[in-house]
């Protein structure tokens, strides 16, 4: 019998499985794929490597700070800072139509740009800053609060409050149209507080280097191991049950799948409200060029872009909504060295329902068609790439279901985050996304959190 058997080789999962193991506890994780990372993995291609999720990492921290998340869960987790080797980016943007608004990992650039652009605005941004509470104050009982409101009822120019919540809301918000106000507490200070980086080598040296960890330490991995069910004795999760019919036994059972999927895993109750399904899913086009995109005149490292003055987060009724999305140059980090060759990536809106429903000629012409309306579409904010492009690959939503297990492709999962892990059985709790927290930190802290305060108590 293992002490913790966790569902799902991604961030969570491998934080949570090293900061077990370490303790000498018996802990087994599961991953259906061939592969680790779940959303934040990577892949080969006609000889070339693609990082799949990975724009840039938040929670940005210089070597050897003590303060915030990143330096939280490398002492948690016992590893140097060379795990993520980061390197810090150059400087973002946020673009609308007739106004940008410039940031970078030191606040007062965005600050300095209010104060040009939004000169009556400055105070009440500052207010904002001083308003939004530190990890350690977020609380349930504010956690899922509108932030909408709360940003309106401080920042009085409709424009500024949306490009605030552009970049926030594509790197966090699983909530149609608002976002919790705790995520959006979490990603202000994430993303404009401590800000992005990157590794030189992309996200396959952070997965490495927590597979390597966890499997010095003597925990199991099992790849090829999908779970067909959560085995059940009266109100506590026992065990699983593999698709191969192999049945394992555990004392506590922590799931990374999403709440809604790991509830599926479970013997139906009527009686039961089953979890609400995470609708906001997206494309991403991946282009290598022919040179360095800042030959092209392509200087930042991320722009948020939106065409029109209403910044609009909802399932699109169309199959791709380009109006707004995200252009990341991988480029244009602070790197010792420059990458061997260009790269940009675009990410839109999605919907899931419809690349389902395609027929598979259907399918690939539709991934032909948009993939060059989505260039033309990033090309109204970055000069124009079009004719430097020497390989290319895209994703949509049913690539993200496939390699993620999430229903409707739903990046960041549940709208309803459950802040504590607990699910409807005793022993087996939810970590990452639907736990609360997103992206490559957050998953980790996910992760090591949940394996803190539901595994090693138990002695």
């Amino acid at each position: 019998m293992y002490d913790a058997i966790i569902i799902g080789a991604g961030m969570s999962g491998l934080a949570a499985g090293i900061r077990l193991a370490y303790y000498d506890r018996p802990v087994c994780i599961l991953e259906r794929h061939t592969t680790i990372g779940g959303l934040n993995s990577f892949y080969r291609l006609n000889g070339r490597d693609y990082d799949v999720g990975l724009h840039a990492v938040t929670n940005y921290a210089t070597r050897g700070t003590r303060r915030g998340p990143l330096p939280q869960l490398l002492r948690q987790l016992r590893m140097s800072w060379d795990v993520f080797d980061l390197s810090p980016q150059l400087g973002s943007q946020i673009a609308f139509p007739g106004t940008t608004l410039d940031f970078s990992n030191d606040i007062e650039l965005l600050e300095s740009q209010i104060r040009e652009i939004f000169p009556d605005e400055i105070d009440n941004f500052q207010r904002l800053k001083r308003d939004i509470p530190d990890y350690a104050e977020l609380d349930d009982g504010r956690f899922a609060a509108s932030a909408r409101a709360f940003v309106s009822g401080i920042i009085r120019d409709p424009l500024l409050v949306e490009m605030i919540f552009c970049p926030l809301m594509y790197y966090g918000s699983a909530r149609e149209r608002d976002m919790d106000f705790g995520q959006f507490a979490i990603m202000f200070r994430s993303i404009f507080l401590e800000g992005f980086a990157r590794p030189y080598r992309g996200v396959r040296l952070v997965l490495r280097n927590l597979v390597k960890r966890f499997r010095k330490l003597g925990g199991e991995l099992r790849l090829r191991s999908g779970v067909r069910r959560v085995l059940v004795k009266g109100d506590n999760a026992v065990g699983v049950e593999l698709d191969d019919g192999t049945q394992l036994t555990g004392k506590k059972i922590l799931s990374s799948a999403g709440a809604a999927e790991t509830a599926q895993l479970c013997p139906t109750d009527a009686k039961r409200e089953m979890p609400e399904l995470g609708q906001l899913s997206f494309v991403e086009v991946i282009a290598s060029l022919d040179c360095q995109p800042r030959e092209l005149g392509a200087s930042h490292t991320i722009v948020f872009f939106n065409d029109h003055e209403d910044f609009v987060w909802e399932k699109p009724k169309a199959i791709v909504d380009p109006r707004s999305g995200v252009i990341c140059v991988p480029n244009n980090f602070a790197y010792p060295s420059p990458l061997p060759e260009g790269t940009l990536r675009v990410t839109c809106l999605a919907n899931y329902d419809q690349w389902a429903n395609l027929g598979e000629q259907e399918y690939r012409l539709a991934k032909q068609a948009w993939f060059d309306k989505i260039v033309s579409s990033a090309s109204r904010f970055v000069p124009d790439f079009g004719s430097n492009i020497i390989a290319k690959d895209m994703f949509t939503p049913t690539t993200v279901r496939r390699f993620t297990g999430h229903d409707n492709g739903a990046v960041y999962g549940s709208p309803k985050k459950q802040l504590d892990g607990a699910t409807h059985l005793k022993n087996l709790f939810l970590c990452g996304t639907d736990q609360g927290f997103v992206g490559i930190v957050g998953a980790i802290v996910s992760g090591i959190s949940m394996a803190n305060r539901y595994v090693l108590p138990d002695t």
